[in-house]
């Protein structure tokens, strides 16, 4: 199972390498969030702690999207999707091998986004910053292992691009919500995000598990 599913990651790695599709698209409308978020809001101050959890979140979301509408429309070239459901293997393997590469690809991002984030919004982080490191890969793998399921859901629909947000979107208003409360709490350092925290851990195992359990299912079906 192992050798399956790092075979598919590696693929997809390899793939992202050489065309930086993903990571170009994502990276340009994520700067162009925070970029036009304070240009309208002026953020100094407390005032850009109260709104930078929810500019965050957008970003990720925009990175998100951009990234889960190329994931699967890359193995409809070829028919590499049929031989892949032909294969004697488990869909559970491709499917995690899908989210580990999306969710690599965002982590990325985001790595290249923070210097940016926090000189455009003059940051000082008041809270605990080693939980960021916590928040966010959380908040990343909620939307990356939900947009994954579901953008293999669509990727039949001619209209895949717009489907995909309007399934993923209110959907993740659960964890939407607890990382951008996690977050503002940590930078604010008002709030305690430990409850945001185990709310993002529930819907994690929640959703990751219902996924794992139905994506045979959505593989198969024509």
């Amino acid at each position: 199972m192992i050798d399956t599913l790092m075979t598919h990651l590696v693929k997809d790695l390899r793939i992202e390498w050489r065309s930086k599709e993903a990571i170009n698209s994502m990276l340009f409308f994520s700067l162009l969030v925070v970029v036009l978020f304070s240009i309208s809001f002026n953020p100094r101050g407390s005032y850009s702690r109260e709104i930078s959890g929810g500019v965050l979140c957008v970003a990720t979301m925009f990175a998100s999207v951009s990234a889960l509408n190329q994931a699967w429309a890359r193995e409809i070239r070829h028919q590499v999707l049929d031989a892949q459901r032909m294969a004697p293997t488990a869909g559970a393997q491709m499917y995690l091998a899908k989210v580990l590469a999306n969710f690599f690809f965002v982590s990325v991002v985001q790595i290249l986004l923070a210097p940016v984030f926090l000189v455009f919004y003059n940051l000082h982080i008041l809270g605990d910053a080693w939980l960021l490191l916590l928040v966010l890969p959380l908040g990343t793998w909620a939307l990356v292992a939900n947009g994954t399921f579901f953008a293999a859901l669509s990727i039949n629909s001619r209209n895949r691009e717009l489907l995909l947000p309007l399934i993923l979107f209110p959907i993740s208003i659960p964890a939407l919500l607890g990382m951008v409360q996690a977050t503002t709490a940590i930078l604010s350092g008002e709030n305690e995000p430990a409850p945001w925290i185990r709310l993002l851990i529930a819907y994690n195992i929640a959703f990751t598990t219902v996924c794992l359990l139905l994506f045979e299912t959505v593989l198969s079906a024509e």
